[in-house]
This record gives C-alpha cells, sequence and structure tokens, in this order.
C-alpha cells in the first residue's frame, strides 16, 4: 500500500458509516451470538487456536457474519483475501487461487478466502472455487443471509462447516449502542450524547435485531439533532420515531424466510391454530407475498390436510380464490382471511393420503390382473368370459354389494383410512363394515389369507423365528431418543454426556449439535481410549472432549474447565449407584448454564424383575417358594442399599432440593427379550470378585440355606437355560431445568 492508497483508506475509514466504524475487531468486542463463539465452542476453539477448515455463517442481515470474517482476519497467520461475490467474477476467483497458491509455494502461508454473499456466485464460479476448496489451496469463508442448503453449491456446503447466526437480543443491540456512544475513536464518546431509555427501546425494538439497522438509525438521530445551549445532543422519542420508523420485516420471495414462512402458516393452519395462521398469512401479505401462491398453497392443503373430513373446505377455497380474481387488492385480502380460517378450524384427515399407498401397491404389484368380472364386456364378454360374474350394486338394497374388486393378491389390504373427524365420522363404521363384508366375500370365494397378507405371504409365521434373540438393544435405542426427545439439542449447544460407556449418547449428542461441542465422562481409560478410537474418523474439532470421572466427581473432573457451562446434560444410568444422589445432583447444576436442561434415563432398580417370577413353580415344595420369594424381595426391601432404597417420588424430591424444577418426569415400564445362557446363570449363583455387589445367590443366602439355593440353580439351569425369557423393569425419564 503506497502513501495514496493509505491517506485513501483512512480518509474512508473516518467517513464511513456509524455502523462500519464500529465494526468489532477481536473476539472480545464482538456482542452476541454466544451459541457459537462463547467460551468453549467450537469455533472460538478453532479462530484462536488457528485451525480454521472451510465455513459458511448464514443468518439475518446485521447479526455479525462479515465482522466474524474480519476478526478471523485480525488473528489468523494465515493470508487473508476478501472478495463480494456480487461485485467478483471467475477472474477474480482465478487471481486469489494464483496468490494462494503462491503463498503456499513460497512461503508454505495457507489462504483464507472470504466471499461475501456467497450465494450470489453463479454454478460456474462456485465450481471454478470447488477445485481448490477441496485440495486445501483455500480455506473458504462464506457469509450469506440466504439458507446455504439451498444456494450454495452442495459440493462447497458438504466441505464446509455451517454456523447459523442468530436475530441479536434486546441486550445484545442495547450494549452496541452504548459501545457506540462510549467510543471516542470510531463512535461519539467525544460528544455529550444523551438518549432516554424510551428512545433506545425504540430504537432496539424497530431494528428487529440488526446491529448494522439499530446503529443507522442511532447515526441519523446524532447527525441531525443539534446540540442545546449546554452543548448536549438529547435523542428524544420523537427524534427516535423519526430515525427508524417501520420494521424490517426479514422475507424473501425467493429465499429461505419464504419458505420458513409458508411452512409456518401450512403448519399452523394443519395444527388448527386459528391466531397463528392469521398472523403469518398477515406476514406474508405485509412482505408482499403473491397471494395467488398462498391460495395455491391453502388448496393443496384442503385436500392434504383436511380431505373427506370436510369436503367443502375445497370448494371454500376454490370460490376464495374466484373472488380473489374479481377484487384484487386490498379488499381481497378478506378472502385470504376468510380461506384461512375455515381452513384452521375445519376437522383435519389426512385420509387421502391413502393414495399414495395405493400407488406403492401399484409399484409391488405390476403383474396383479384385473379381476375377471371386472373386466370389459362390451369387446369379448361372448368369447372370453370377461364381465361374467359381475354383480350390478344398483340391483341391490342400498345400492351396495359384496363382491371382490381388488386383485387377487391384494385382497385385504386397506387403503383408505377414514378419520373420525367431521363428515368422516360419519362414514367410518360404514366403510369399516362393508370391508368386513367384503373379506367375507373373498374368504367364501375360497381364500385363506388372513386380513392385510397377500398370497405370497407366508401362511405360517414362526415368531421366535422372527426376533432377534436379544432385544436389549431395541430397548436402549427407544431410550435414546426419549433422552433427546426432552432434552431438544440444537446444534450450537455444549452437551455433557454423564455416563458415556460405549459412546450411545455420546454419538447421537455429536450428531445434534455438530457446531456446538460434546463433553463425555468415562469411567476408566479403558473406556477413554474405546471413545477416542471411535472417533478417529471426525474431524478433530468435531471429537468430544472425553475425560475420566463420574457426575459425583465432575468438580474434580473440570478443574481446569470450571468456566465452562453447558446447555444440556444427558445421561443413563448416572444416579442407580450413587449413595449420595442429592449432593451429586447440586454438583451438576453448577456447571448447568441457565435456561440448561438436564434428561436422564435412570432405571429404578426396586422395580425390576424378579428372576422367581421367571421358574415354573409346579411341583415344588409350597413351604420352599414361599421361602425363595421372601429371600429375593426381601434384596429389594434393604433400606441401607443406595440402589434399591429409592423410587420416582423419591428422585424427584432430590432433584428439587438440588435446585432444579422438574420439567417433566416419566415413569416408563419396560420389556426386554433376551436369551438366557450360561454366562447369565453363573452370575447370578457363582460368588463375585471381590469389591464387587454381592450375587443374587450370596444375597439370597441371609434367609435361605445353601442347599436352598443349590435346588433353585438346578431349577433356573432346567428350565430356563437356552429359552428366550421377557425381562421386565421399571425406569424413569427425567428433564430437569435449575429453578430461575
Amino acid at each position: 500500500m503506497d502513501l495514496f492508497d493509505h491517506n485513501r483508506q483512512n480518509t474512508i475509514d473516518k467517513t464511513a458509516p456509524l455502523a462500519a466504524r464500529m465494526r468489532p475487531r477481536t473476539l472480545d468486542e464482538f456482542v452476541g451470538q454466544g451459541h457459537i463463539i462463547g467460551q468453549g465452542r467450537l469455533l472460538r476453539r478453532a479462530i484462536q487456536a488457528d485451525q480454521l477448515s472451510s465455513l459458511i455463517f448464514c443468518g439475518p442481515p446485521g447479526t455479525g457474519k462479515t465482522t466474524l470474517a474480519r476478526i478471523i482476519a485480525n488473528t489468523t497467520h494465515a493470508h487473508f483475501i476478501a472478495l463480494n461475490a456480487v461485485l467478483s467474477g471467475v477472474k477474480d476467483i482465478r487471481a486469489a487461487i494464483a496468490t494462494a497458491q503462491e503463498k503456499m509455494g513460497m512461503f508454505g502461508q495457507r489462504t483464507i478466502l472470504f466471499v461475501d454473499e456467497v450465494h450470489r456466485f453463479n454454478k460456474a464460479q462456485q465450481d471454478a472455487l470447488l477445485p481448490h476448496v477441496e485440495n486445501g489451496t483455500v480455506i473458504l469463508i462464506g457469509a450469506t443471509t440466504e439458507n446455504p442448503y439451498f444456494e450454495v453449491n452442495k459440493a462447497l456446503v458438504s466441505r464446509s462447516r455451517i454456523f447459523e447466526l442468530k436475530p441479536l437480543t434486546d441486550d445484545d443491540l442495547r450494549a452496541i449502542v452504548q459501545q457506540a456512544l462510549a467510543d471516542a475513536e470510531r463512535g461519539y464518546g467525544k460528544l455529550q450524547v444523551s438518549i432516554t431509555d424510551d428512545a433506545l427501546s425504540h430504537l432496539i425494538n424497530v431494528a428487529n435485531g440488526d446491529a448494522r439497522g439499530v446503529l443507522n438509525a442511532l447515526e441519523l438521530a446524532v447527525e441531525t439533532t443539534p446540540p442545546d445551549a449546554d452543548g448536549v445532543i438529547r435523542i428524544t422519542t420523537e427524534i427516535a420515531e423519526e430515525s427508524i420508523q417501520k420494521r424490517a420485516v426479514l422475507y424473501d420471495k425467493d429465499g429461505d424466510a419464504h419458505f420458513d414462512v409458508i411452512s409456518a402458516f401450512i403448519k399452523s393452519v394443519r395444527g388448527s391454530d386459528a391466531d397463528a395462521a392469521l398472523y403469518w398469512l398477515a406476514k406474508m401479505v405485509y412482505a408482499g407475498e403473491d397471494p395467488r401462491f398462498i391460495f395455491r398453497r391453502m388448496l393443496i392443503l384442503a385436500s392434504e390436510d383436511i380431505g373427506m373430513a370436510d369436503p367443502n373446505a375445497l370448494q371454500v377455497v376454490v370460490s376464495a380464490a374466484q373472488a380473489f380474481e374479481y377484487v384484487g387488492l386490498p379488499e381481497g385480502r378478506f378472502h385470504l382471511a376468510q380461506a384461512c380460517l375455515y381452513l384452521a378450524t375445519a376437522p383435519k384427515s389426512n385420509s387421502t393420503m391413502g393414495f399414495f399407498d395405493a400407488l406403492a401397491a401399484v409399484e409391488d404389484e405390476r403383474e396383479a390382473d384385473v379381476p375377471n368380472h371386472l373386466k370389459d364386456s362390451n369387446r369379448d364378454g361372448d368369447d372370453l368370459g370377461h364381465g361374467a360374474g359381475y354383480l350390478y350394486p344398483h340391483a341391490f338394497r342400498d345400492h351396495w354389494v359384496a363382491q371382490q374388486y381388488l386383485p387377487d393378491s391384494l385382497q385385504g389390504r386397506g387403503f383408505y383410512q377414514p378419520s373420525e373427524q367431521g363428515y368422516e365420522a360419519k362414514i367410518h363404521t360404514e366403510v369399516a363394515r362393508r370391508r368386513e363384508a367384503q373379506l367375507a366375500a373373498m374368504l367364501s370365494a375360497g381364500e385363506d389369507a388372513p386380513w392385510g397378507w397377500t398370497d405370497n405371504a407366508p401362511k405360517t409365521h414362526n415368531r421366535w423365528l422372527q426376533r432377534t434373540l436379544n432385544t436389549v438393544g431395541e430397548q436402549l435405542a427407544a431410550q435414546r431418543e426419549k433422552i433427546f426427545s426432552l432434552a431438544k439439542v440444537r446444534r450450537h449447544e455444549l452437551v455433557l454426556d454423564l455416563n458415556a460407556g460405549t459412546g450411545l449418547l455420546t454419538w447421537e449428542a455429536v450428531r445434534r449439535s455438530p457446531v456446538g461441542g460434546v463433553w463425555a465422562l468415562a469411567a476408566d481409560e479403558r473406556t477413554v481410549q474405546a471413545l477416542l478410537r471411535q472417533a478417529e474418523n471426525l474431524d478433530a474439532l468435531n471429537r468430544p472432549q472425553v475425560r475420566i470421572g463420574t457426575a459425583a466427581t465432575l468438580p474434580e473432573t473440570l478443574a481446569a474447565e470450571s468456566d465452562i457451562r453447558f446447555e444440556v446434560m444427558v445421561g443413563r444410568g448416572v444416579l442407580a449407584r450413587d449413595a449420595a444422589k442429592s449432593e451429586t445432583l447440586a454438583q451438576l447444576r453448577q456447571f448447568l448454564a441457565d435456561g440448561g436442561r438436564l434428561a436422564l434415563w435412570e432405571n429404578i432398580p426396586r422395580h425390576t424383575q424378579r428372576l422367581y417370577a421367571l421358574l415354573d413353580a409346579s411341583g415344588v415344595d409350597a413351604d420352599f417358594w414361599q421361602r425363595v420369594q421372601a429371600a429375593e424381595e426381601a434384596i429389594y426391601a434393604d433400606t441401607a442399599d443406595p440402589m434399591v432404597n429409592w423410587d420416582a417420588a423419591d428422585l424427584a424430591e432430590m432433584v428439587a432440593q438440588a435446585g432444579f424444577t422438574v420439567v417433566q418426569m416419566i415413569e416408563s415400564p419396560q420389556a426386554a427379550e433376551f436369551l438366557v445362557g450360561k454366562q447369565h446363570i453363573s452370575r447370578w449363583f457363582d460368588d463375585a470378585p471381590a469389591g464387587s455387589r454381592p450375587s443374587y445367590a450370596r444375597r439370597l443366602r441371609r434367609m435361605l440355606s445353601a442347599a436352598d439355593v443349590s435346588q433353585l440353580r438346578a431349577m433356573f439351569e432346567r428350565q430356563l437355560l437356552n429359552r428366550q425369557v421377557v425381562w421386565h423393569s421399571k425406569g424413569v425419564f427425567l428433564l430437569a431445568a435449575p429453578e430461575q
């Protein structure tokens, strides 16, 4: 840069708009977006370590996308090149790539290529960039206000981490305004500016999460308001209202907001929420959406989501759409509103989806022939007998007769499932009755396939051969899904797995929080190494942080990261063996962020399967059998055993004592099938290693003789060995949040 360029840049910096002058230069100056650059977050760690991979920042205008790129430029040792997709072409991309290759070849220096408005690149421009991102010549940082999954080359997206920036909060905007008023170098710190609370609140409210918008309004207010006699520029509510008058609605008819808002509208109508439906309709009309597009979507919904529950729904929308064509805007908004309200308040049914089941059957049954009596008899009825045996419904009472209409291979199949809403509620029973009669007619014709089977289906099923030998895996998967459905992990959140084990919850957390971070507690070094080996196929920054420890030792385990706060903690079997559950829960509370969630599955050992209940006691001495039952029940009545001396109600009380609010607690019976092998019987009856919990047999010997235990073991080996059993238990799903 020569002297003239330097002077020109200084002039630009001094005369630039306030929003440009106040652009943060470091992470510490950056306000908002704590979900992606807060302490311990993946992006913050990557920037501080200068270990960036390709990134795409997406989000509304004024949320800090370009600013983050500039901060990276200020902190990285890599060469930084900035392009604007609106102003740049393939020639500029090639020049940037040539520079990057030169820097790498001569100095071994990486190059970061920042592309603002990256979605504006056409396909040719994106394709020109792709191979150089792929081979590492440049690290791409893209910024876009659109959904990158829709607007950016899929190959570029697949090679980049996507970080979504959210509209800034009112507190964020307030802090940004205060920064501008206090900064003497770039802002108005050298002036005496006084702004009333109401005026500031108006600027923040109308800016709608846009930092650029609130700073532009502040600049206009300050620059156009003369100082009073005391030299103070006083910004009143009236001045603020003149500076920023209309809220900007984020809505691009060709972009992501367009699809999101129409989706919200459709889902609100489908959900029968008339208030929400009117709100989203108003937002589309306010933003200038084409009313014909809205009517088209309502026409689809009238058949897809209401259908036969109210056959008039389709006619109402058609009539409203035709009336709109006659009237136009603005009065045509009445017709939009009427159609919207009718659909929102109409009974709902998606029974028209039965068509797609029929379509799938057509694809699977390509060779299905039309039954002979349904074939056309006009051409070859005499020669081939087509149409023979057809029963004309109008010749029968109620204009209906039971006969076969489906192909032979589809007898018993039902595609239309009428709901019990609106008009369909009236015909629901009649449809069922006629189906039953159709089945009876089919069976009388010699078909013996049960309801819902095809001719190709097996006539007998061995249910033991059809299921796996162990359904515990299915049960674990169901528990995992329930835990995460309660936790509602968002992609930017910090998650802690309190009992990683094999990683059942850890890897699900990694999938659900790709730009946040996942930490996991492992019981020992062996478990740590197993988890790290599984993580080797992940990028280094996306691997979970694994630590040896338990929920009870969390303060010691995280002593070096004591400022870390997790939005979500998940776990299975975290508390069952803990003798100090209340204290452990209180420690967890210290490491949970405000607004965080604790989601657990805890098996309640007190309600576990009784082993004696798996046996058949027929012919067994009654006194012996009573003693066996009493001895096993005594195991679960031991008030000194922390594994069995609690129940769901006790857990809820302990959670409350630890400073949590119980948001949801669901007691859930569990049943899993497994094949009893020698290892199970050995574990139950052989003495456990020193330091382990006593075996089943050892606990029984508190009340039974050695001969009794030996007799019981013989019963187990005789009746259960190599047999499939159903193991019943009971647990509790817990969702808790810190008390506010």
